[in-house]
């Protein structure tokens, strides 16, 4: 079973998403456990302060490094310290995460997702606990809780007998470094639109090649860099 943690300041922000959809049904078939540790039960007394003002000046505010190290202190202290933890920091200035990472993590038995906050993190957290610095796009959030959970329901996903249908995941976009293709369901035709004929014709073969053309041709024109990719394992 994977065991996931989530350090983060507003548990709130992922207590919801944990229990629904994919997730819900991965802690329910016994694939994975999640555990949420709050920040503010790791700071120091009084007033429980996780951030504070930057060295040096600047604008903004940086997370303080006693939280979070004392949080990772204290799942070790149950998994003990000798467990491989993949410790994952989601920031703009990491790794571009792609569906390769998503079928790395989804072999792990242990992840764990700092969430960070303003303007930062304390360097030392990403230098002694971090493992993977992971990005999910060119632009600036302002937590890490919602990339944490990206990454975490691509990876889950991946782990047989999450889905239903195993095979539902092995054909997803970005597999074989393609695109998904379109697809159709019931009524065969809406409005006087109409379904292809061949993926009604019962032809096994001649639904494959269409639908393998079809992706193909969206890769091409889409993402030129999968298409090269692809390209080059034939």
């Amino acid at each position: 079973m994977m065991q996931v943690y989530f350090l983060t300041p507003f548990p709130e922000m992922v207590t919801a998403v944990l229990s629904e959809s994919i997730l819900g049904r991965a802690v329910k078939k016994g694939v994975a456990a999640f555990h949420i540790k709050n920040l503010f039960d790791y700071a120091d007394p009084p007033h429980y302060r996780i951030d504070d003002y930057p060295f040096g000046g600047g604008a903004g505010m940086i997370l303080k490094p006693e939280p979070v190290f004392r949080a990772v202190d204290d799942i070790k202290n149950v998994v003990g310290d000798n467990t491989k933890l993949r410790v994952l920091f989601p920031t703009p200035d990491g790794e571009l995460f792609s569906h390769e990472n998503a079928v790395e993590l989804s072999k792990e038995s242990h992840l764990v997702f700092i969430s960070g906050h303003y303007k930062g993190i304390d360097q030392r957290i990403r230098e002694n606990l971090v493992t993977d610095e992971v990005s999910i796009g060119d632009f600036v959030l302002t937590g890490g809780e919602l990339p944490g959970l990206i990454m975490l329901d691509a990876a889950i996903r991946l782990i047989p007998g999450v889905l239903n249908s195993y095979e539902s995941a092995e054909t997803d976009s970005f597999t074989e470094h393609l695109l998904d293709g379109p697809h159709y369901t019931r009524p065969e035709k809406y409005r006087g639109i109409g379904s292809p004929k061949v993926l009604l014709s019962g032809n096994h073969k001649k639904i494959e090649d269409w639908k393998k053309i079809q992706r193909e041709e969206k890769t091409k024109i889409r993402r030129p860099d999968l298409w090269e990719k692809y390209k080059s394992l034939e």
